[in-house]
């Protein structure tokens, strides 16, 4: 039996696992949640495993009705939950029942909200993932009318510490490591790019964002396409630098400056247009740190057990 139906999808919500490796050499990229931070800790409130399905709604405007009972939550964004008309807290756990209207706002702050529930959703599969890549015909966004399965049962009442919730900011630095072909860059050139507050142009989605400031001169006239990966800082002939993200094609043959880190790139994926974003160079080395103190926190990250009266 169903556990919900769709009552308005939103301006767009998809099924979303930790992605789909190893398919770059037929040209299918990953897929998989923007911002994996508050996926994965979506999964972790409900007891589910990193990789379970859980929806990635954009800008809110989900309404689901419950037809039975499971256990659900909400984060990333910060859009307003409502069960029942009645406003609920984002990043804590939710018994719902048969019968209750499960509503997300649109969001004040951030784009991308995360709903898991009890055991993840039961979704399609393609080349051994859920990730829905529209651009690839693997999967489609959520129509009204549609039918949704939770695998599991109701699980314990769990809540992450506000100071463990993500911080959104409308003005972030992002911290990159330079490629073999910054170094093809004048010392000007460099010294350009890092002072600039780029601005988010409004052509950004999941494939990848564009940004609005100085133009940069690779002094590059050609190259042959080459891989790239989730976080390239593309630069094409406008000189105007393009963050590549989850839906990106996996080659391309514009210079690249180098590769966004990841838990910079989750803070990306909740800006706005308009928004600003500074780089800064970090080596390779104390990349590597940041990336397994970021993997360590979601793998080890502890959360308020609450009782019956505290979740209601």
């Amino acid at each position: 039996m169903s556990t919900f139906s769709v009552v308005s999808p939103g301006p767009l919500t998809t099924f979303q696992d930790a992605g789909r490796i190893g398919h770059h050499a037929i040209g299918l990229t990953e897929g998989g949640p923007m911002d994996f931070r508050s996926f994965a800790i979506a999964n972790r409130l409900v007891e589910n495993d990193i990789n379970s399905t859980a929806l990635e709604i954009t800008f809110g405007g989900l309404i689901l009705k419950c037809l039975k009972p499971t256990t659900l939550c909400l984060t990333g964004a910060y859009a307003p939950l409502f069960i029942n008309g009645k406003a609920k807290p984002l990043w804590q756990t939710h018994q719902v029942n048969s019968g209750d209207e499960i509503k997300i706002g649109f969001a004040g702050i951030g784009v991308r909200s995360y709903l898991a529930v009890s055991g993840g959703f039961d979704s399609p599969r393609w080349f051994n993932s859920s990730a829905t890549v529209i651009r690839e015909s693997l999967g489609q966004a959520l129509q009204k009318g549609d039918s949704l399965t939770a695998l599991g049962n109701a699980k314990p009442a769990n809540r992450l510490h506000y100071l463990k919730q993500a911080s959104l900011r409308k003005q972030i630095t992002l911290r990159f490591i330079a490629g073999y072909q910054w170094q093809h860059l004048t010392a000007a050139e460099q010294a350009k790019f890092l002072a600039c507050d780029y601005q988010i142009s409004p052509r950004n989605d999941r494939m990848g964002y564009q940004l609005e400031g100085d133009a940069i001169d690779s002094g590059i006239e050609k190259i042959y396409s080459e891989g790239i990966s989730k976080g390239t800082i593309q630069l094409p002939g406008n000189g105007q630098p393009i963050i590549l993200m989850n839906d990106r094609q996996t080659i391309g043959g514009y210079p690249k400056l180098g590769s966004v880190i990841s838990a910079d790139l989750d803070r990306l994926s909740q800006l706005t247009a308009g928004a600003s974003v500074r780089f800064i160079a970090i080596s390779p080395e104390q990349a590597i740190r940041e990336f397994n103190a970021y993997s360590d926190e979601i793998e080890h990250i502890r959360f308020e057990a609450l009782t019956l009266s505290q979740s209601a």
